[in-house]
């Protein structure tokens, strides 16, 4: 059976990759909407670029609302933003949540409505090109079809999806992300690492996601503390910028499994950011999952150096279970009480987030059948 890639239309990466897109950026339209916050514009970023632009008579308007994880709310007013402004193409700068929204936005300006008319749908029509410029090493936006906006009318986040929301144009220049601090370089970093894991162990992997994967994997546990405990390790920032790219790559093609669906609800509910909520889950998750995929949690083992050929599956799974609650540890990722979530108040919803997860259709592509009881009793072991 044939299987689809999709990647980005084009990609640069790179020092000085910015100034390198110019000529591809004046192909995307004559007046871009930059989507991005208010952190980017105060540490100076959104000036390298919009001079850049200024220099390539390329009209523009800054839209810098994103501030925190993407919400409709936020989707409205930047689309309002696009259209007063007679904007024609899109650019993102920022982490994640920027680049979610640009493709919120875009899909609205093309197809109407409001965002969560598309929950459940595959978003279709012919929408504003759009450019993609990373500045954390994490979520891999720049590289998938999908989109995560939280609805706060229901209180749950949304993953919407489409080929179309593919970014036209990624560019990845690791001078964006030289300006993250250490908590924001690990959890990013490891929702980076988590992409790669799920996609590599997901019942959607193919040869190619899976070549994406084990080299984000390897790269990322190579280079990850070092620019958690450096953030001026050069090497280490371009290292973790091709890493988070190659993971979104690798699971916008083969999808995710069971950590990110139990993920989306904890964020949506209780606030933490997506990279932290992933991290908080792996133990438990993997711990679970392990069996359903000895072979390739094996694989991922053997390519960090924590087992040798000579180790069977079972035992080379276990030690990269240990792998990753070791790098968690490492990174100062908090659990859920640590993070000052209050167990009774997290308890009495466990039950619908078991059943949003579930919803969401991420624990069925784990190589292991999950129910609800099965979510519900890992959501319960996260406070033992």
């Amino acid at each position: 059976m044939g299987r689809e890639f999709i990647m980005p239309g084009t990609i640069l990466s790179g020092d000085n990759a910015l100034f390198d897109a110019r000529a591809h950026l004046k192909e995307q339209g004559n007046k871009a909407l930059i989507v991005t916050d208010e952190m980017m514009v105060k540490l100076g970023n959104v000036e390298i670029l919009t001079g850049l632009l200024k220099d390539e008579n390329i009209s523009y308007s800054v839209f810098d609302g994103i501030n925190g994880e993407p919400t409709d709310t936020m989707i409205e007013a930047g689309l309002s933003s696009y259209q007063e402004e007679g904007c024609d193409f899109l650019i993102a700068l920022g982490g994640g949540s920027p680049i979610d929204s640009m493709k919120a936005i875009a899909a609205l300006s093309a197809c109407g409505g409001v965002i969560s008319d598309y929950m459940g749908k595959v978003i279709k029509g012919e929408l504003p090109p759009m450019t993609a410029i990373p500045t954390t090493a994490g979520t891999g936006s720049e590289a998938t079809q999908f989109t995560i906006i939280t609805d706060t009318k229901k209180d749950i986040k949304m993953l919407l999806k489409g080929p179309v929301l593919m970014p036209d144009l990624a560019i990845i220049d690791p001078r964006f992300t030289m300006t993250a601090p250490p908590k924001i370089t690990a959890a990013t970093g490891l929702d980076a690492l988590t992409h790669a894991m799920e996609a590599y162990t997901s019942r959607k992997a193919q040869p190619l996601s899976d070549s994406f994967a084990l080299s984000a994997v390897k790269r990322i546990f190579a280079w990850l503390p070092k620019a958690y405990h450096n953030g001026e390790d050069k090497k280490a920032r371009e290292e973790m910028a091709l890493a988070a790219l190659e993971a979104g790559i690798a699971f916008n093609n083969a999808s995710v499994t069971l950590v990110h669906g139990m993920s989306r609800p904890i964020g949506a509910l209780f606030h933490v950011p997506h990279g932290i909520s992933n991290a908080m889950l792996l133990k438990e998750c993997f711990r679970f999952a392990l069996d359903g995929a000895y072979d390739r949690f094996a694989v991922m083992a053997r390519e960090i150096g924590v087992a040798g050929e000579a180790d069977t599956d079972e035992v080379a799974a276990k030690a990269f279970l240990q792998a990753v609650i070791g790098i968690v540890e490492e990174l100062e990722i908090p659990s859920l009480s640590g993070y000052g979530i209050n167990r009774e108040a997290f308890f009495t919803v466990i039950d619908k987030m078991a059943g949003d997860a579930m919803e969401s259709g991420s624990p069925s592509n784990t190589r292991k059948d999950m129910t609800k009881d099965d979510v519900t009793e890992i959501y319960r072991r996260l406070f033992n």
